[in-house]
């Protein structure tokens, strides 16, 4: 039940970053999920200090998630295209 539970929160997590770097058009859905998975991965290291399975989902958890995955757009778009939307 739990990568159930990945797949679905990295999912609208990953589509809200897209949404909020304006990247929405240029992804699926695989790619949202994968945005947000990568993301709340590197939030949970940048943020929390590597103590992200320890953490419940909640309001803060799914924040820091999406601050990773919005930070990890950011970092491809830099790499894309030389600049952030």
């Amino acid at each position: 039940m739990g990568i159930l539970i990945w797949l679905v929160v990295g999912g609208v997590v990953g589509w809200l970053a897209s949404i909020i770097m304006r990247t929405n058009a240029q992804q699926g859905i695989v790619l949202n999920v994968v945005v947000g998975i990568v993301g709340a991965f590197l939030g949970g290291l940048i943020f929390a200090r590597g103590d992200i399975n320890d953490t419940p989902l909640n309001i803060m958890s799914f924040l820091v998630s999406l601050a990773g995955a919005v930070i990890l757009l950011a970092i491809v778009n830099l790499v894309r295209r030389g600049r952030v939307r």
